[in-house]
């Protein structure tokens, strides 16, 4: 499968990607996921947003994700946010953390971008005995305008055509946005799911944040830098002036047992 190197939009990345649902760690927390006291690691964690939310939530919470650019973000972000995470530079497939260690292992925006086959055994690896997953994945509606206007400037840009992302566009089903066959693997694998539910909210954006959220999709990052920037130009002058865009979001979420 393709890698994109999201450390080449690490800056729009840290600054776009904290749009996570406000009521996201209250939904885990009525079906009884309880992160105080709890060891955590956060694969794919990128520049921490996931993370650092783990960690107000008094979770010993530990971050891990390929790209070293985007942890250097993550890092520069625990000052700033008053927190003392630690950050590692591996992958899914080996995070070199410990055997047995974590009661739970979180993997936001990421899990299509995986060998999940290898993931899901150093994930078992990794947990404690009857630990638990939680993969959640969120991203914008294509019904408003602007989001419209947005992928017919880009489709000019991608070659191939504007596919979903990473394994997703093998995809044949979904279910809430997760292709069906994951639900298969994880079971295979000996994990129960426990429950599976949307959130659906908005977010409001100028035309300057919208062109910052564009630039950390992996479309646009896959693009050599002096492309990228000429998609962007034009995005800019093709999308209208107005004070601010609301964008409907939808977030799904996946809680597994080991």
């Amino acid at each position: 499968m393709e890698q994109i190197d999201f450390g080449q939009v690490a800056k729009s990345y840290a600054k776009a990607r904290e749009d996570i649902p406000a009521n996201l760690m209250d939904s885990l927390y009525f079906r009884g996921v309880f992160f105080d006291g709890k060891k955590v690691v956060d694969i794919g964690c990128g520049t921490g947003a996931l993370t650092r939310k783990i960690a107000m939530r008094k979770a010993d919470v530990i971050g891990v994700d390929i790209s070293k650019e985007l942890l250097q973000h993550a890092k520069a972000l625990n000052g700033s946010k008053n927190h003392k995470i630690p950050y590692v530079q591996g992958t899914s497939e080996d995070t070199g953390l410990q055997d047995s260690q974590f009661d739970m292992v979180t993997v936001m925006r990421a899990w299509h971008w995986f060998d999940r086959e290898k993931t899901i055994q150093e994930i078992k690896r990794i947990l404690k005995e009857k630990g638990t997953l939680i993969v959640i994945d969120s991203g914008f509606h294509v019904g408003p305008s602007v989001v419209e206007k947005t992928f017919q400037v880009l489709s000019h840009y991608v070659s191939g055509g504007l596919k979903p992302a990473g394994s997703k566009a093998n995809s044949k089903q979904r279910i809430n946005g997760f292709p069906v066959e994951w639900f298969d693997e994880w079971q295979k694998n000996g994990f129960e799911l426990r429950d599976f539910y949307k959130i659906n909210y908005n977010l409001t954006f100028t035309k300057e944040t919208w062109i910052e959220r564009v630039e950390s999709i992996s479309w646009l990052a896959a693009l050599e830098g002096s492309v990228r920037e000429k998609a962007l130009q034009d995005l800019t002058d093709s999308l209208p002036d107005q004070e601010t865009f609301v964008i409907p979001h939808e977030c799904n979420v996946s809680i597994l047992s080991l």
